[in-house]
Parts: C-alpha cells; sequence; structure tokens
C-alpha cells in the first residue's frame, strides 16, 4: 500500500480519483485458485465480484483508509461482460456520511465506466467506519430486512472450507482485519474475516454454475462474519430469487451473506 498517502476524512460529496483499472486473466485465475473456485468460470469475462475490491481500493487511492471498515449492504449490477483485461475508468464519490454508535456509516457510489463512457459495473456499499472511542458500543445504523428467511428453503449449490493460509492468499493490504490476528481481536473478532468482495466470489461462482448470466443486479448484505477457518454452504432460491452463504451453528443454519437478486438475465 501507498505509504505517501494523505488521509482523508469522508464526507458528502468528496469525490473519488478517477483511475484506469483492469483485471486480467493472471490475476483472476490466482485469486480464484486462492478461493478453491473454478478459475475457467466466466467465459473470458472479468468475476464481477472483483469490482467490490477495487471500488474498495479506489477509495484508498483518493485518501480514503479502509483500516478497520466493515461492508454491510452492497449493490453490485453489472450492465454487460467485461473482458479481462479491459481497462474501465473508475469513477464515484461518498454520498452520505451518517453518525452511528459504533461510529461512522458511510455510503460511497462506485462505477466503472469503458472507453466509450458508458457503465459496465456499478458497486455503491455502505460501510462501518468504527471509532475507537465507540468501540464498546453496538449498533451501525438502520438494519434492513432478511432477504432469506430461511437457509434450508433454498437448494444448497455448495460447501467451502477456509484456511488461514487461503484468506491472507487474497486479502494482504488495505483493512488488516482481513490478515492479522491482532488487528481482528482489537477490532472485537475473534480471529480475521474475509473481505465482503472474497465472499460474493462463492456467490457469483454458484449462480454461474446455474445461470451463467451476462448481466444481473444484485443488493448483497453482510449479515455475520466469515471467519479464516469457517466451513460454511452456498444454496440459490429455487425462483432465483435470492441467495446466501450460510454456516450450521447448533444445529442451525446461520445466514452469513445474503443477497436479494432483482434481475437476471
Amino acid at each position: 500500500m501507498n505509504n505517501e498517502v494523505r488521509w482523508v476524512e469522508p464526507h458528502e460529496g468528496f469525490e473519488l480519483t478517477p483511475h484506469t483499472v483492469a483485471i486480467d486473466a493472471a490475476e483472476q485465475i490466482e485469486k480464484l485458485d486462492v478461493c478453491g473456485l473454478p478459475n475457467n468460470h466466466f467465459d473470458g469475462a472479468v468475476d464481477a465480484s472483483f469490482f467490490i475490491r477495487l471500488g474498495i481500493h479506489a477509495g484508498i487511492a483518493s485518501g480514503i483508509s479502509a483500516e478497520g471498515n466493515i461492508n454491510m449492504v452492497q449493490s453490485l449490477i453489472q450492465y454487460r461482460p467485461v473482458r479481462l483485461g479491459e481497462p474501465l475508468t473508475v469513477r464515484g464519490a461518498v454520498t452520505k456520511v451518517e453518525t452511528v454508535p459504533r461510529g461512522q456509516a458511510v455510503e460511497t457510489d462506485v462505477w466503472f465506466e469503458d472507453e466509450s463512457g458508458a457503465k459496465a459495473v456499478s458497486a455503491w456499499r455502505r460501510s462501518l467506519r468504527p471509532i475507537a472511542t465507540a468501540a464498546d458500543s453496538r449498533g451501525a445504523g438502520a438494519r434492513p430486512a432478511p432477504v432469506v428467511s430461511d437457509a434450508g428453503e433454498l437448494v444448497e449449490r455448495a460447501t467451502h472450507q477456509l484456511t488461514p493460509a487461503a484468506v491472507k492468499g487474497y486479502s494482504s493490504e488495505g483493512n488488516s482485519i482481513h490478515y492479522e490476528m491482532g488487528a481482528a481481536n482489537r477490532a472485537g473478532f475473534r480471529a480475521p474475516m474475509i473481505g465482503g468482495g472474497m465472499g460474493v466470489h462463492y456467490l457469483l461462482a454458484a449462480l454461474w454454475s446455474d445461470y451463467r448470466p451476462t448481466s444481473f443486479n444484485l443488493d448483497i448484505y453482510f449479515r455475520r462474519p466469515i471467519f479464516w477457518d469457517d466451513a460454511f454452504g452456498v444454496s440459490i432460491a429455487a425462483d432465483a430469487s435470492a441467495m446466501c452463504t450460510w454456516r450450521r451453528d447448533a444445529d442451525a443454519m446461520k445466514v452469513l451473506t445474503e443477497a436479494r437478486i432483482n434481475s437476471l438475465s
């Protein structure tokens, strides 16, 4: 990470510095291999999960630290497939900063334009920016209603077992709660937890296997942390209206990350 970045406080109207980004085949293969997922999905297109991470790093490059931040809600819209290696311009702005008991809830609208200026992907998010003096407080603003009321009613598509080595191999900069035990413990977690973008890879891998979509519109909610040594399942509703990752806890299936599928084509 660039140690020369001068961190700034996020505020409504703060604009991200536009710059060019791309995901090439080698990076996609490397990261999906680390996740234990097939690396030959997507027919030569980018797994759109990467744009969650790229959106966060656009904020970092513009001077907004991601250290300790927790993604709560993520919109992910793919208007059309992005080719591996295709250059896109990332743009965005902070649209809202709200004081909550644990710190600040920050909403950031980020999108990726192709060479014609058309949007290829949008990745709005709402994240918690904890403040040290509020570390013992609970609450991060209004909690959206559940999308999946019972994970057992969905169709199980896959199961996965994480390892610390795999999680550290995916996330190694930007936010140490994803790869350092001390940082995770100081933030109140028993162990490092995977980043939201890493978790969405598992959802999109299952969605691709079933539907091979060229465009989609998802609202994603990060309900519970997925720790770096967790085992979890992935399930999709039979009518393709929702999907989730879940963990079995005392014979109950606890939803970890869930997504409302607004459209799929």
